[in-house]
């Protein structure tokens, strides 16, 4: 495989970007725990002695049946769940909920989280990896921490020393090199209705283009764009965000092209808490992959590691013999289709900076330790109230060795709503990795020829 290799291969960033404090990277000695006691990821490698295993080096096997076509099948399919979490027994499992979790269960009386057997699924490629164990002694935040130095590719901080290293492994975190998915998003009505608004994305690392040049757009991470499909009244609108790594020394670049005007635009607004696409005001920009961007306007604090259950091995979820009417309900999804495990999680907690705007004040993340990916996101709003639940329903595709969601659920608390984005049981082609491109693809004018309705 090709690995994300040389992102920043002239220097890390421009030069004028190494000013200002730089701290991070963790002793040799420390690191030499990565692959030993810990995962190359930086995970426990051990279990706790109850439910949850040790990791062994996750599920890269695919299942039977499994025909190599984007359709993942579940690889356990006849497993049944140990307990159910529900109004009448979330007193008992309190500690190992989010307060949002919590709230959930209060809130709509047929809200449960079924507890399935714990299985440590998450893999990554060997070269990724590899280069994970790498940055443990190389990789530092610059610029206040908005800018990595000394980074290639992979899991910056395998180790994580604060909350903001944490988050960048979120954010940076391998997704496939380049990967085109079909997905559908729903923004359900408090009495359950909805409609599906269709979209075709691709998300491609800066290095997997066929024309990469070192030392070309060296700050960027990589490059996304969005196609509208359905409905017909936004088919033909796509976005296009080059996803910059310092955001705050550079912008993210986002243009949007409007089939109805024919007309490409920059978009400034596709940033922090700016109205994320078709959403009906139902998340931000920063909501989505559960969080994105620049991490300029938080305080960010690691609070610890803890055992949680949360969304695992959501095979359920991507089943084809479902329909969206079995999965979207008024309130929440169906959660009898839900699969919750017993995993580490770190708690990181985001508090919104003096003189800053967002319309999150403070957001705390429960990211799991084998993927680094957020799992489960509280919202809480300028008053301190809790506002908004997010669960990423994971799952790993298994003949990618790529750990990612198979949907992303935002509940809103206060009207009774929610989205849910990832969608694929009535999409042809759901997934495809490996997608050949080139720069041309992911410019301003190839918009417009993405965009003809």
């Amino acid at each position: 495989m090709k690995l994300n290799k040389k992102l920043l291969a002239t220097g890390v960033l421009a030069a004028s970007l190494f000013t200002g404090q730089a701290w991070g990277a963790v002793s040799a000695e420390e690191a030499a725990k990565l692959g030993d006691t810990l995962t190359p990821m930086g995970a426990e490698k051990s279990g706790n002695g109850g439910a949850i295993p040790a990791w062994t080096g996750g599920l890269t096997t695919p299942p039977a049946g499994y025909k190599g076509d984007g359709i993942y099948v579940n690889p356990f399919p006849n497993e049944q769940p140990e307990f159910v979490i529900d109004q009448s027994n979330v007193d008992q499992y309190a500690d190992k909920l989010s307060p949002g979790q919590v709230a959930m269960i209060r809130q709509y009386a047929d809200y449960k989280i079924p507890v399935y057997p714990t299985h440590r699924t998450a893999a990554y490629p060997k070269e990724v990896m590899d280069e994970t164990v790498e940055n443990a002694t190389k990789v530092e935040l610059i610029q206040d921490g908005n800018g990595l130095g000394n980074y290639e590719s992979a899991t910056p901080f395998p180790i994580p020393q604060n909350g903001l290293e944490a988050i960048w492994n979120h954010i940076t975190r391998y997704r496939g090199g380049s990967v085109q998915r079909n997905v559908g998003q729903v923004t359900p009505t408090a009495g359950g209705d909805y409609s599906v608004v269709k979209f075709q994305d691709e998300l491609t690392w800066r290095t997997y283009l066929n024309d990469y040049q070192p030392g070309e757009d060296d700050n960027v991470l990589f490059y996304f764009k969005q196609a509208i499909t359905a409905p017909a009244r936004l088919a033909g609108n796509v976005l296009l965000v080059h996803e910059t790594i310092d955001q705050v020394a550079e912008p993210r670049r986002a243009w949007i092209y409007n089939a109805g005007q024919r007309r490409v635009r920059r978009a400034p607004q596709v940033a922090y808490d700016g109205p994320g696409t078709a959403s009906d005001g139902m998340r931000t920009s920063d909501n989505f992959d559960m969080y994105n961007g620049a991490p300029d306007r938080y305080n960010w604090e690691l609070l610890g590691k803890k055992e949680m259950y949360i969304p695992y091995n959501s095979y359920k979820l991507v089943d084809r013999s479902l329909s969206y009417d079995e999965i979207i309900k008024a309130g929440h999804i169906n959660q009898d289709l839900t699969r919750y495990e017993l995993h580490r999680v770190w708690h990181v907690r985001a508090t919104l900076k003096d003189g800053e705007r967002h319309v999150y004040a403070q957001r705390d993340f429960y990211i799991d330790e084998d993927s680094w990916q957020a799992a489960v996101i509280d919202h809480y709003d300028g008053r301190g109230e809790l506002w908004r639940v997010a669960e990423a329903h994971g799952m790993q595709f298994y003949d990618q060795d790529v750990p990612w969601y198979a949907i992303e659920v935002l509940y809103d608390l206060l009207s009774g709503r929610y989205l849910a984005l990832g969608l694929t049981n009535e999409e042809n082609q759901p997934y495809a990795f490996g997608v050949e491109r080139q720069s041309r693809d992911y410019t301003p004018a190839a918009l417009r020829r993405a965009g003809t309705r």
